[in-house]
């Protein structure tokens, strides 16, 4: 998917969604645009767009396929849409690899998934939107171990916080899918209740 300026992107929707942008650097320069100029109010419809755009990009989908994901949660009439929403969007395979800490970017493992580095109950997979379920064990292929991609796995995961619902073993460089994502405590740069409500209108 093709993004565009993600300084420019990150600016106008006040929050630091890409890797690039999670610098103190930009945390200062977003702060003194915001004393610098007064921000304008925004209408409930304005605010429902910025905040669906920051999770967009965040999980760096198209506008097709997120608005698949928010539809189907919909339809389902869930009693909890948000949890649900959040899950189906983490249960990507780009996203579990990204959370393992394989790569630094969501954009980094999508292609780790895309060149079938990646496999699923010792299957290559190379669909990055597949949705991996409770039980599933995400491993390296055997002929992408000694690929410079991961020569320095260990150096490279060793700072990673796993969540809860991922049981990485380090060792065997793979992962158990042990429960599916919750929204509770997450750490979110985005209100996805107002996301559903964009979508509701």
């Amino acid at each position: 998917m093709i993004i565009g300026p993600k300084y420019k992107i990150a600016r106008r929707l006040g929050a630091p969604i890409f890797e690039k942008t999670q610098t103190a650097k930009f945390k200062s320069s977003t702060e003194r645009r915001k004393t610098d100029k007064k921000p304008k109010a925004k209408s409930d419809y304005g605010l429902q767009m910025m905040e669906k755009q920051k999770a967009r990009f965040t999980y760096g989908v198209t506008e097709k396929q997120f608005s698949k994901y928010v539809k189907t949660v919909i339809e389902k009439k869930s009693t909890s849409p948000v949890n649900d929403l959040f899950a189906a969007l983490e249960q990507r395979l780009d996203n579990a690899v990204y959370r393992l800490g394989f790569g630094r970017t969501r954009q980094a493992t999508r292609q780790m998934v895309s060149h079938g580095h990646i496999t699923i109950n010792g299957k290559r997979v190379t669909i990055p939107s597949y949705k991996v379920s409770k039980g599933d064990v995400i491993g390296i292929r055997e002929g992408s171990s000694k690929s410079s991609l991961f020569t320095d796995i260990d150096e490279k995961t060793k700072d990673t916080t796993v969540p809860a619902w991922l049981a990485y073993e380090k060792a065997k460089h793979t992962a158990t899918i042990v429960s599916l994502p919750k929204i509770e405590g997450a750490e979110m740069l985005f209100d996805l209740n107002i996301v559903l409500e964009y979508y509701k209108r």
